[in-house]
């Protein structure tokens, strides 16, 4: 599970950074986004799948974080899939994209809330779990895109808040991964 949220992360970090859609293209960077959301939902699939048993006792906090951020990703799969033919010129782009855009970043904030809050919750990474839902919420509402209103700033802001965003949950995946190497036997 953690290692499919890296893989979803570092998509989701590479995607918007300066520089790599001159590199690849706007096609191989709108499917670096869809394929980063394939793996954030296969993630978050196995992460609910294996909360599901605790649901109605002490995890419950954590079956609702994987339900509701699970249900993000699958928003994310919608606005990543339509971006791949929905051009920024496109009138029908804020509801084709935007929208779904929104409401993963609110899934994602309301995950980020409860796993914070959680009982029984330490250390870093519920903070920084949350800081980076929070990025993606900025990044959603800078992604907002008036056709003929659109700018370079509200560009930038999407794509570094995306990067930051991404960066935060792949850190907290790669910490995940190393707490399980700390835990496992030698």
């Amino acid at each position: 599970m953690s290692a499919l949220f890296v893989v979803g992360s570092l998509c989701f970090f590479v995607g918007p950074f300066p520089g790599y859609v001159q590199l690849v293209g706007a096609e191989a960077d709108a499917l670096t986004f869809f394929v980063g959301s394939l793996f954030f939902t296969a993630a978050g699939g196995i992460q609910t799948w294996l909360a599901f048993p605790a649901r109605r006792g002490a995890g419950r906090a954590d079956w609702w974080v994987a339900t509701v951020q699970s249900a993000g990703t699958l928003f994310f799969n919608v606005t990543t899939f339509m971006a791949l033919n929905t051009a920024l010129s496109n009138p029908h782009y804020d509801r084709l994209v935007w929208r779904p855009d929104a409401f993963g970043s609110v899934c994602f904030l309301v995950s980020g809330v409860i796993a914070y809050r959680a009982p029984g919750r330490r250390g870093w990474q519920p903070a920084v779990n949350l800081l980076g839902c929070i990025f993606f919420g900025i990044s959603a509402v800078a992604g907002y895109v008036v056709p003929s209103h659109g700018s370079v700033l509200d560009l930038a802001a999407s794509n570094w808040n995306t990067s930051l965003g991404a960066a935060c949950f792949l850190a907290c995946a790669v910490g995940s991964l190393a707490e399980r190497r700390r835990a496992s036997p030698a």
